[in-house]
């Protein structure tokens, strides 16, 4: 099994999609074939499920490979709320997990004066509101670029970390105001040495402990938080993220060589969803698409709010590989699609009465794409019995209407597909070498 990653010393894992493909049960899967897992990018925005033994686990910041014992290292390029990733530590030993945790003294930190200002400023968006989780990603990365930002390192000196503090509410003092009561000094700063301490013996030199391992011949994997689709430059700004999410920003987001980099998997559902504002040609607003929320649980992993579905894009998916440099795809939930006796895939739109196969560059255009859209016979009655026996025949012994999906699906993206998920757990996947 995974012959096609022998080899290999960074593998990055990334979406295609607007995110919630199924990375973190791809990197949960393959784990055990690496010494680490890293997150580069984002921050407790992202939540990633595993399910291991019928049992779900969400991880908002923690790397999904620590599950597999693994080395789990929180790069720079995050922004870190250090009460969620203690609550994340806190979870994990109550169950008798004791992760290996290495996080990065560069990495930024959230904070609840963040969270007020994300809260502020997707309200007075009003009907233009871009869908924040309203966690603070976009007015950490915001500070961060400012360089009035306070990071993980500072809250292990409390001495500037007071100094830093206080310029931070300085900064956002005409932002909030009106906005309701923030966090008073005292208290924001205590919370902060606090944390500062419980997380004191994660904290460290990343970038040094990662090239030390590549240079040594270990396999670092690298888990992309958002879909590509959300990346801050490529993405459909400004529906987008804060960060960037395509593979190339593993290696600013972790501090290893972008030649440490010689493989990227990248992951996407059978359909598509989204969540928040922005475009969506694909979208299916009728009884197709609730029945895809419904079978495929689409609510998100951080909110719980219902995600919009839709049809494979495959004018989006070739976007994303060519950004990515994808080498190979995983398609996920396809037992969901297996629901229907239909099913569709996007492979150009019409824009201005123009077919094109390129991905436009402004909401606007992407918002009067219509999607010209192939259709295939759906494969229902596909039980977990058929699933099972294409783990030891291989995708012959599916049924002809999936494979003929799953071809398409190839020859759209221009790469191999290399894994099939029909269910939720880390067992229910089909390797296909």
């Amino acid at each position: 099994m995974y012959r096609w990653l022998h080899g290999m010393p960074g593998v990055v894992v990334v979406g295609l999609q607007w995110g919630d493909e199924g990375k973190g049960k791809i990197v949960d899967s393959i784990a055990g074939n690496f010494e680490a897992v890293v997150r580069f990018q984002g921050g407790s925005n992202a939540g990633h499920t595993v399910v291991v033994g019928g049992q779900k686990r969400v991880f908002h910041l923690m790397p999904s490979g620590v599950l597999q014992g693994k080395l789990g290292v929180v790069g720079n390029g995050v922004v870190v709320d250090p009460k969620v990733l203690v609550e994340e530590l806190n979870s994990l030993e109550e169950a008798g997990v004791r992760p290996r945790l290495l996080l990065s003294d560069k990495a930024h930190v959230t904070t609840e004066l963040h969270k007020m200002q994300d809260e502020a400023e997707e309200l007075d968006r009003g009907g233009m509101a871009l869908g924040t989780t309203r966690r603070g990603i976009g007015p950490t990365y915001a500070d961060k670029a400012a360089r009035i930002g306070i990071r993980i390192i500072d809250l292990l000196h409390p001495d500037s970390l007071r100094e830093k503090l206080k310029g931070l509410y300085s900064a956002k003092d005409h932002i909030l105001r009106g906005r309701g009561e923030p966090p008073a000094f005292e208290s924001l700063y205590g919370d902060l040495v606090r944390y500062g301490e419980i997380l004191r013996p994660y904290v460290g030199r990343a970038e040094y402990t990662l090239n030390r391992m590549l240079s040594d011949g270990s396999r670092v994997l690298f888990e992309g938080a958002q879909g590509s689709l959300l990346d801050i430059d490529h993405g459909t700004y400004p529906y987008s993220t804060s960060s960037n999410t395509v593979a190339a920003a593993a290696a600013i987001g972790s501090g290893v060589p972008a030649s440490a980099i010689s493989e990227v998997i990248g992951v996407a559902k059978a359909y598509t969803t989204r969540v928040g504002g922005g475009p969506f040609p694909t979208e299916d607003t009728g009884e197709a698409g609730e029945t895809l929320r419904r079978i495929g649980g689409e609510y998100g992993a951080t909110t719980g709010r219902p995600r919009r579905c839709g049809w494979f894009d495959a004018v989006a998916g070739r976007y994303s590989v060519m950004l990515n440099g994808a080498n190979y795809a995983m398609i996920m939930k396809l037992d969901v699609l297996g629901e229907l006796n239909r099913v569709k895939i996007a492979t150009a739109y019409r824009i201005d009465g123009a077919t094109t196969d390129e991905f436009p560059s402004t909401p606007e255009e992407l918002g009067g794409a219509a999607p010209v859209y192939e259709e295939f016979d759906g494969w229902r009655g596909t039980d977990k019995a058929v699933w099972e026996r294409a783990k030891e025949e291989g995708i012959s012994a599916l049924p002809k209407s999936l494979r003929n999906y799953v071809g398409r699906l190839e020859e759209a993206l221009g790469i191999p597909v290399r894994g099939l998920s029909y269910g939720p757990s880390r067992e229910e996947l089909v390797y296909l070498d």
